[in-house]
């Protein structure tokens, strides 16, 4: 090759990939920004506010189904329908399905959302079929997350994590551990008496991750879930205080529904409210926790407070009585709306730098916000308090009952005239937890998936998936 061609041969690749870094710092990605304008236009007014979320920063949760449906514990409540149990559970099958769904979620969603491998119980799966699983989310743009009961030992996890070829094939495992006094048959405390009797489960299941991370250099993103009913209402305080004190980065909290299996169901479950949850969660945390500011989707659904814990102690990102940080708020959903923040450091570097130029006040707002959260927080608890994000969430699923009647007349187009009906349709249209349907061309919300679609999904899988 001549001096000429050679250099018309370099320069060609540095402007492709010029091109390549340009494109993948794009603040948001067009189809997300269609996604996401496309789900501001389905919200109910009454939730268009300038806290929401949905639509600006997100499309929301997503969630599969159908993909391993059976479950080694026995929980009371159990949002399965009875006939899950019945189900094998099937690599192929769950990596199939999952692709099906996420590449679904992939075109009418827009990329880099946060999605649930969510069924019966994932450990089920070999760990070479549930590392397929969370690849085929990874590659259509899921951030994929894990729900399990965390009933499995170090190995698994070390193997799910790892190749063939003993390095890791995940940058980072996200999993979120289910640990409850209502769930039976844990093989280390198969009838827990009260939640403290799981304190140490929560901290092996933790301790797996730190020694993984130790070991092999996997970083990891864990939640803690407690299903809440009547009967450890009074112990989630305690439940919150664990949680905070172990490296988990969320701690959510779902007051029961009359949903799934009904022979399960021990208590009365309506007579629980989200506020009772979440004075009992702001007692353990032993702070207000500010949740009016930031809204995902409908009040009644879902209630979080982000923030920081930092030498022991919870921290608001930002004190929503403080107008100063609602305005930093409206101006950073403004500027930066959908933006993936979680992208290789070049291009998210120059992905703020291209906001930044178009918005240059953002870095006087942005300092002034800095300034007031290190002294909210103090010098001393930022430099010495190992500080760390911890988000706290509230999740109320709607019954059964309620959910059917509401689907059933939005499907026929029509608005409910019994006010309990009528408020479940709205909570519906603004669900920030959507399930894909490929086959029908449109994505579900979760309370729908699960009151009314399982059952008949059961049913049929029964017949492709016998246990044996």
């Amino acid at each position: 090759m001549t001096p000429a061609g050679l250099i018309r041969g370099r320069a060609e690749g540095l402007l492709a990939r010029a091109r390549r870094l340009w494109e993948q710092s794009r603040p948001v990605h067009p189809d997300t920004e269609a996604a996401l304008a496309r789900r501001w236009s389905e919200l109910p007014e009454h939730v268009q506010t300038d806290s929401q979320l949905l639509g600006r920063r997100t499309v929301g949760c997503e969630g599969t189904h159908g993909v391993f449906p059976r479950c080694n514990l026995a929980c009371t409540p159990c949002y399965h329908a009875k006939e899950a149990q019945r189900v094998r559970t099937d690599g192929d099958h769950t990596a199939a399905e999952v692709e099906r769904q996420m590449a679904f979620m992939r075109t009418v969603r827009g990329t880099g959302q946060h999605a649930q491998l969510i069924g019966g119980e994932v450990s089920l799966l070999s760990p070479d079929d549930h590392a397929r699983a969370l690849q085929a989310m990874q590659r259509n743009g899921r951030k994929p997350m894990s729900m399990t009961h965390g009933d499995f030992d170090y190995d698994y996890l070390r193997d799910l994590a790892l190749g063939a070829d003993g390095r890791p094939r995940f940058a980072q495992l996200r999993m979120a551990a289910h640990v409850d006094a209502l769930m039976l048959g844990r093989r280390a405390v198969p009838r827990p008496r009260a939640e403290a009797d799981l304190h140490d489960e929560r901290r092996r299941i933790v301790g797996m991750f730190e020694r993984l991370r130790d070991e092999h250099g996997v970083g990891f993103d864990l939640a803690h879930n407690m299903t809440v009913t009547p009967s450890n209402l009074g112990e989630v305080a305690e439940v919150t205080r664990t949680a905070m004190g172990l490296c988990f980065g969320m701690a959510s909290f779902q007051p029961a529904a009359h949903v799934g299996n009904s022979k399960r169901w021990r208590e009365d479950y309506r007579s629980l409210t989200m506020d009772e949850v979440w004075t009992q969660v702001e007692a353990g945390a032993g702070a207000r926790l500010p949740w009016r500011h930031l809204q995902m989707g409908d009040s009644r659904c879902n209630r979080s407070a982000y923030g920081l814990v930092a030498g022991g102690q919870w921290f608001p990102w930002l004190d929503d009585e403080d107008a100063r940080d609602l305005r930093v708020r409206d101006r950073l959903l403004e500027a930066f709306g959908g933006t993936d923040f979680d992208r290789p450091p070049g291009p998210l570097a120059l992905s703020v730098a291209r906001v930044l130029a178009r918005r240059p006040g953002l870095v006087t707002t942005a300092a002034g916000w800095a300034l007031r959260l290190a002294r909210r927080v103090g010098p001393r608890r930022l430099l010495t308090g190992a500080p760390r994000p911890f988000t706290f969430v509230v999740h109320a699923f709607i019954d059964a009952a309620v959910v059917r009647p509401a689907w059933e007349a939005m499907e026929r187009g029509e608005v409910a005239q019994e006010p309990e009906v009528r408020a479940a349709q709205e909570r519906l249209q603004a669900c920030s937890y959507a399930m894909a349907h490929p086959e029908d061309g449109r994505t579900v919300p979760a309370c729908v998936q699960h009151s009314v679609l399982d059952p008949a999904e059961n049913l049929e899988l029964l017949t492709l998936l016998p246990k044996g």
